[in-house]
Formats: C-alpha cells, sequence, structure tokens
C-alpha cells in the first residue's frame, strides 16, 4: 500500500443518468448539475417531469429514450426508486443499455444485489447510499444542498473493479459527501440498527404519545418532535425500507426488545431504570464524539492496488472516510 489516499488512475467526467426524481434522485440530479456536471433523469409521473423541466434539468417520462441516451453518452445510471419497483426497471436497464455502469441510493444493498442477479445478471454495479434525507418526499422536497458533509456508503466487495469503485465514489464526493466503503451484508447490518430500527422506534413512539389523549399531543416538545420525526415520512416508503432488510432488522428489533423489557423489569422489581439509560447515554456521546470536527481520512491506499477493497472496508470500521 502507499500513502496515497486516493489514486494515479483518471477518473473520466461522464454523464450521469437519475432514474426516479423524488426526494434523494431529485436531489441528485440537481446538485450534480448545479455543478456543471451533465445530468439528465426519467419519472414516471408527468407532473414530476413537468416540474422538474420548469425548474431547468433535463427530464423525461419516457424510460426507454431516457435508457438509450445513457448508453450513447456512457452515462452512469443511478437507480433512484424504492427496491420493490426496481425489477421491470432494471430488465429495461439490461435491454437498452446493458453496458452502462449502476448504481443506487437504496437504503438496502443486499436486496437490490439479488434483483440485479435475476433481471440483469451480469451488470457493472456499485452500491449507494446517501444518508441523508428528510420526511418530505417528492420533487418539491428536492434540496440541492441535501447530501453536504452527509455519509454517502458505497459498497465494494473483493471483486469491485478499482475504474467503477472511483466513478461511484467520484459522484458522492461531487454531491458534497464523505465517502464510507462498505460491504454490503455489513452495510445492512448497520443501517438496520440506525437507520430502520429507528423508525420502529418513533411509530412506536408516536402511536404511544398519540393514544394517551389530545392533551399529551399538546404538551409534546423537543424529545417527542425530534423522536418521531422520521414517523412522518411516507408509510410506503418506510415500509419498503423496512421491509427490504427484513433478516437484519428482525435481529436489531430482538436486541431492542430484550433491553425494554429488561428495563421494565428493572423499574419494576427495583424502582430504576439505570442500565438502559446509562447504556444509552454512553452510546450518544460515543456518537457526539466521532462526529465532533472533521473525520478522519483513509489513508494508505491505492485504488486498484491489490487488497485495496478489504483494506478501505477495515478503515471504515474504525470510523474512518475516503474524501478522495
Amino acid at each position: 500500500m502507499t500513502a496515497d489516499s486516493s489514486s494515479s488512475r483518471s477518473v473520466p467526467t461522464t454523464p450521469v443518468c437519475v432514474l426516479g426524481l423524488g426526494l434523494i434522485g431529485g436531489s441528485l440530479l440537481r446538485v450534480l448539475h448545479d455543478a456543471g456536471h451533465e445530468t439528465f433523469g426519467y419519472n414516471r409521473s408527468s407532473a414530476t417531469v413537468e416540474a422538474a423541466t420548469a425548474d431547468g434539468y433535463q427530464a423525461s417520462t419516457d424510460l426507454v429514450a431516457t435508457l438509450r441516451r445513457a448508453a450513447e453518452t456512457g452515462a452512469v445510471v443511478v437507480l433512484a426508486t424504492p427496491v420493490t419497483t426496481i425489477e421491470p426497471i432494471l430488465s429495461a436497464i439490461a435491454e437498452h443499455a446493458p453496458g452502462a455502469l449502476l448504481t443506487d441510493v437504496i437504503s438496502v444493498k443486499q436486496e437490490v444485489e439479488k434483483v440485479i442477479a435475476r433481471a440483469h445478471p451480469g451488470a457493472r454495479y456499485v452500491g449507494g447510499h446517501p444518508m441523508a434525507g428528510t420526511s418530505r418526499s417528492g420533487w418539491s422536497a428536492t434540496d440541492p444542498t441535501l447530501f453536504q458533509g452527509a455519509m454517502w456508503a458505497v459498497t465494494t466487495t473483493d471483486h469491485t473493479d478499482a475504474d467503477d469503485w472511483l466513478a461511484v465514489a467520484s459522484i458522492a464526493r461531487l454531491a458534497g459527501s464523505r465517502v464510507v466503503p462498505v460491504a454490503p451484508d455489513a452495510h445492512d447490518r448497520a443501517v438496520a440498527a440506525i437507520s430502520h430500527m429507528p423508525h420502529l422506534t418513533a411509530a412506536a413512539t408516536a402511536a404511544v404519545g398519540a393514544g394517551e389523549s389530545d392533551l399529551a399531543l399538546r404538551l409534546a416538545a423537543g424529545s417527542f418532535r425530534d423522536g418521531t420525526r422520521v414517523a412522518g415520512t411516507a408509510p410506503a416508503l418506510q415500509r419498503a425500507m423496512i421491509e427490504a432488510n427484513g433478516i437484519a432488522v428482525l435481529n436489531v428489533l430482538s436486541e431492542t426488545i430484550d433491553r425494554l423489557i429488561a428495563a421494565r423489569d428493572e423499574l419494576r422489581d427495583h424502582g430504576t431504570a439505570e442500565i438502559l439509560v446509562d447504556d444509552g447515554h454512553r452510546a450518544r456521546v460515543a456518537y457526539e464524539r466521532l462526529h465532533d470536527g472533521e473525520p478522519e481520512p483513509i489513508s494508505g491506499v491505492t485504488i486498484g492496488e491489490p487488497g485495496w477493497q478489504e483494506e478501505l472496508r477495515r478503515q471504515a470500521h474504525q470510523g474512518r472516510v475516503w474524501v478522495g
């Protein structure tokens, strides 16, 4: 390994084709376009396409024409629709842009790989997942600053092509994010704990609070507001990501239930909630410490050298990020 965290390989500036122009896909289209990068997109909703084109962005409701353009221009194709909708899109990609490099912004990675294996076997694919979002959705919610400073998971296995990985990582960097290299299975376990499970706990907190009375909702302030924010996300979008990561979510849900049962028993039998509160406080402090200031960059890795994928993953597990 060399001491250079980037690579001497040249990453050509290629167009980016975004399929799905909701909050994440639309925001990506906007930030790349606004940075001077050639971008174009597809959405099945004519209202979304009309809104995007009215704002000065290139968008179409014609998937085949969009994919043919991607093939002609050598564009990187970004899947930006829920995982439950990507199989027919992938079949169309296999027919009209079979050689295109694919990435995505979907919150699960192993399920996406399974669908690709069925619908477009042999596809060039490097998974992606920007850890950014709001409870709002649709083109009206898009924001070109959404990814600024965010962590963007970019998958790497021992067989990932260096140039393909750099192309996808460079898109994340151009959007303003820091890249976190991660294996697909490790990604799904991590997001189950820090993203998908919080949707379920937010839903439980909201349901319990609302079930008390409108008095409780009137009194609700910061802890309720912040703790239930993601429960405001469209239910179909929440279900799509949670259910697609079912095994990993079941594991962390079981751990959460076990911890809550232990807290209930401790409070009932001893009148305290010490263990869970203390554990949670320590975890929150660790999170704040890790996110205080600039993250430590990955170093000593040249993309494309033997073992580069494993070394990226190893340093990412130490909390480091790839900054190019």
